[in-house]
């Protein structure tokens, strides 16, 4: 692979979201910025500041993250390292979280929280519109239209330049885009972790960015796949399942997450390692029926 600073984001290709906003495919996922089960700050914020101004660095313009990463964390932290602004950094972030404690989850996508989430991160962002503003998945005590329904009432009122999906069905894009227009999905997904293959294709099809989670998988069998692949091309791991998501679609803008400079510079190195196609076949064909998708 070479020396993995030198690699930068763009070595991926571009992507345009919503016809407006041209990114590099490789981008970076902001949640592990946090503290452990991502909850308050991180136990070495000098080293999550230096990994976010890092990713500049190296051709990053994708920056995904969400309210409840902390909360509100890894927002702070992403305004704290890199405001003001380089031109044409895209940040892209979610609401419909709320966070009682550390690992716990529970649902609010109800309009009103919406409303004071999307208020929420532009002041922490420190910005006046937020360029793709997500569901960050769907609340099934609240209506899925009215949830989309804010969202597009906020994107009128110039506080949203894009709405985007997290943790959604094919029914649940196709519901949302008779409301407003989708620009980008984010399911989990990997080599292994196919559920969302279809979305995949649907988005491909309709230009519709996609931005898988957990690109690892973490089951280990896929582990051992990779680390098996990984010492045949000299690569890591992480390097060889960024490169599969790579070559499955134009429209997949995988977003690996890490605190460590070392880590990043790694996972961006695999926007130029080309897997061979039988290599990247072997590893479809691996692929096991998922385990209950959560947010």
């Amino acid at each position: 692979m070479g020396n993995a600073q030198l690699i930068p984001a763009a070595a991926a290709g571009t992507f345009i979201l919503g016809g407006d906003l041209a990114v590099n495919r490789l981008g970076y996922g902001a949640m592990r910025i946090t503290g452990k089960g991502i909850w308050g700050p991180p136990a070495d914020k000098p080293s999550a500041l230096a990994t976010l101004r890092r990713a500049i660095e190296l051709g990053v313009n994708l920056i995904d993250t969400a309210d409840s990463y902390g909360p509100n964390t890894s927002e702070e932290l992403i305004a704290e390292a890199l405001y003001p602004y380089p031109a044409g950094l895209v940040i892209a972030t979610k609401g419909g979280w709320e966070r009682p404690g550390p690992g716990q989850w529970t649902h609010n996508a109800s309009p009103a929280h919406l409303t004071q989430a999307l208020e929420g991160s532009l002041k922490r962002l420190r910005l006046e519109r937020i360029d793709v503003y997500q569901l960050h998945i769907p609340d099934p005590a609240v209506s899925f239209e009215a949830s989309v329904e804010t969202l597009a009432e906020l994107r009128e009122q110039g506080k949203i330049r894009h709405v985007a999906l997290s943790n959604v069905t094919r029914e649940h894009i196709e519901r949302a885009r008779r409301i407003a227009p989708i620009v980008s999905v984010q399911n989990r997904y990997s080599f292994a972790d196919r559920e969302s293959d279809f979305i995949v294709d649907y988005c491909e099809q309709h230009g519709i960015g996609f931005m898988p989670w957990a690109p690892m998988a973490q089951m280990r069998f896929a582990n051992e796949a990779l680390e098996r692949v990984a010492m045949l091309l000299s690569a890591t791991p992480m390097q060889v399942g960024l490169a599969w998501l790579l070559k499955r679609a134009k429209n997949i803008l995988p977003i690996p997450g890490t605190s460590s400079v070392a880590h990043l510079e790694q996972n961006l190195a695999a926007a130029a390692l080309e897997l061979p196609q039988s290599t990247y076949e072997e590893l479809a064909a691996l692929s096991h029926p998922p385990a209950v998708l959560r947010g």
